[in-house]
Order: structure tokens, then C-alpha cells, then sequence
């Protein structure tokens, strides 16, 4: 039989107003009393009804993650970052992935609506914001992680533009002026500001990268990866160095380097972006751009719950500075 919020208050000794207040953290009651109410609740497993709070208007204590694909390390590393911090602000989460789909993504935003979502954080790029901008309409606050909006929001990022201009300067320290990149989507704006930010230090230098040297990879990242990678390589006067705009392409790289004969990093150099845990277990391991995954998480979460506490009206674009991490996949080249 379910217990109900009366059996808590029967059990308590006190009022079902009481054991309402416990529930929504609200009410002068205390602490003595409202641990009682807290410990009749664990003891009878009594589960609040979130539909019945979001059908009387109230919070749920909801928030909604909306990813390309958890599969993917960096953002299952985002999502768990999100995860702890919405736990510990007393939130549970609901995570969708999206395969940088439209239909998908408008599909589970309207999931989220009929959930009753507090609030949404948006983690992945959308080329048409029109259901956002609905969501946001219908005074849904919404912050958005590691990925720009067009619309007014919260925002936390790391400033990729910098980043890019990080790889390329690594890579110009080490010799190397004839370079490839591997970038996702044109719609991912991450990947933007990465190539953005690499072409400047590279035209700085005086050196002139080529566009057929820059090739875009679709969803599946290390599948596509390889296929590009090896194309580049198979050409006569082949890259000496690859950079690519996260680690699941750099691992698709490494795939395609030693497919064709070739070794990382004496004959051909490979850099990602992300630092993600599989950078550190790759063959060599990955010198790779670092983003503050546990840091952009909690702030996300914060950012968010501000707005949903009514402490922060004014729109937010916090942006973090990535950071090189150097390992073995990269070395200098000889000059002939």
C-alpha cells in the first residue's frame, strides 16, 4: 500500500502542512523537528508525488540535460558534473540525448514540458532555436553548457576560440606548417570558434591553411575521423600534423595514422580538444585542449537554480579558459 503524506503526518504527530513545508523546504519550523518529520519520511519510504506538486502550480525539483550524445566521454563527464550538483542543491535530473537532431530535440524539450521541468540545461548545438525559444517562452529558465545560444540565457563555456589558437601555437612550436584539421558539424559553434581561433595564430605565423586540409565529420565522430584522417594521409604531400576538434576524432585519427604505417608522434602528430578520460589511455596517450568538465557543471547548476530562486534576473556568460595538456602524441618535426 502507498504511503501518503497523511500516514507521515499521522506518524510525525503533526500537522500535513508540517510535513509540506519539510518537503518544500519552506515554513518556520525547527531543525529539531523538521529531522523528526525527515526521518518518519525515510523510515516509511514515503516518495512526494512530483506530478501532484507540479499540478498545483508548485516546484518539482526537476531539471532537464539536454546532450548530443552521453555516450560521447565529455559529455557523460558534463552530465555527471551536472548530476552531483543538482543532488546536492536537492534537484534530481532527467537526461536526454539527442544526436544533434531536430526532431529529437524538439521532441524531448516537449517531454520535458509535460515532465514539468523546474528548468533546462541545454548542452547541445540546435540550428533552429524556435522550441527553445518556446520553452523559454513559457517562463522555463534555461542555462546553456558548452555550447552558444541565440538567445538571451545563461551561459557557461569555455572560450574555444582561445583554445583552437592553443593548438595551433603548440604546433607551431614543434616545426610543424603543414597541418590538417578534423572539425564536427559547421552547426556546432564550438567547433567554430576552435577552427576560428587556430586559423589566426596560423595566419599570424605567416603560414597559410589550406581548406581542403579542414574536413567535417557527421555524428559518428571516431568512425568518421578515421575516414578523414586517412584521406589526408593518403595524399602526397600528407599532413605532418592532425588537429582535431575533440578526442573521439583524435581517436579516429590515431586509428587512421596507424592503419597507413605510419607512427604517432614520429611521423605524424595528433592533438585533440575535450581532456577527456580516454585521453589519458589511448596509444600514446593524447596531448589534448583541457575543458573544466566538473567545474562548467557546477556552474551550470548554480547559474540555474539562481535564476529558478528569483537571486538572478540579468542574463550570465561565464567563460571559462581551457588549458594544453601535453602528452605523447605530439613531438617536434625535423626539418629535411
Amino acid at each position: 500500500m502507498k504511503v501518503t503524506i497523511y500516514d507521515v503526518a499521522r506518524e510525525a504527530g503533526v500537522s500535513i502542512a508540517a510535513v509540506s513545508q519539510v518537503i518544500n523546504g519552506k515554513g518556520k519550523i525547527s531543525e529539531e523537528r523538521r529531522n523528526e518529520i525527515m526521518e518518519v519520511m525515510a523510515r516509511l519510504n514515503y516518495q512526494p508525488s512530483v506530478i501532484a506538486s507540479a499540478l498545483t502550480g508548485k516546484k518539482t525539483y526537476t531539471i532537464g540535460l539536454l546532450v548530443p550524445d552521453i555516450s560521447n566521454p565529455f559529455f557523460a563527464e558534463i552530465a555527471r558534473a551536472v548530476e552531483d550538483q543538482s543532488h546536492h542543491l536537492g534537484y534530481s535530473l532527467f537526461i536526454c540525448s539527442t544526436d544533434n537532431k531536430k526532431e529529437r530535440a524538439e521532441r524531448y524539450l516537449a517531454l520535458m514540458q509535460q515532465k514539468r521541468v523546474d528548468g533546462m540545461i541545454i548542452g547541445t548545438g540546435m540550428a533552429d532555436e524556435s522550441a527553445l525559444a518556446h520553452l523559454m517562452k513559457r517562463s522555463v529558465p534555461v542555462v546553456a553548457i558548452a555550447r552558444e545560444a541565440n538567445l538571451g540565457t545563461n551561459t557557461v563555456i569555455i572560450d574555444d576560440y582561445i583554445g583552437g589558437g592553443m593548438a595551433a601555437s603548440h604546433l607551431l612550436e614543434r616545426n610543424h606548417t603543414r597541418v590538417a584539421l578534423l572539425t564536427e558539424s559547421d552547426e556546432v559553434s564550438s567547433s567554430r570558434e576552435r577552427i576560428r581561433g587556430f586559423r589566426e595564430v596560423w595566419s599570424q605565423a605567416g603560414l597559410a591553411l589550406e581548406d581542403n586540409m579542414i574536413r567535417a565529420c557527421g555524428n559518428d565522430l571516431v568512425r568518421d575521423g578515421k575516414i578523414q584522417a586517412g584521406e589526408l594521409l593518403r595524399q602526397p604531400d600528407c599532413p605532418s600534423a592532425l588537429f582535431c576538434c575533440n578526442d573521439l576524432l583524435a581517436i579516429g585519427a590515431l586509428q587512421a595514422v596507424k592503419e597507413q604505417g605510419l607512427r604517432v608522434p614520429q611521423d605524424v602528430s595528433v592533438i585533440g580538444f575535450d581532456n577527456t578520460i580516454l585521453a589519458e589511455v589511448t596509444d600514446p596517450p593524447l596531448t589534448t585542449i583541457a575543458q573544466p568538465t566538473e567545474m562548467m557543471g557546477k556552474l551550470a547548476v548554480d547559474s540555474l537554480v539562481r535564476r529558478l530562486e528569483g537571486e538572478q534576473t540579468e542574463d550570465e556568460r561565464v567563460v571559462l579558459r581551457p588549458e594544453l595538456v601535453i602528452r605523447q602524441s605530439t613531438a617536434g618535426k625535423t626539418n629535411p
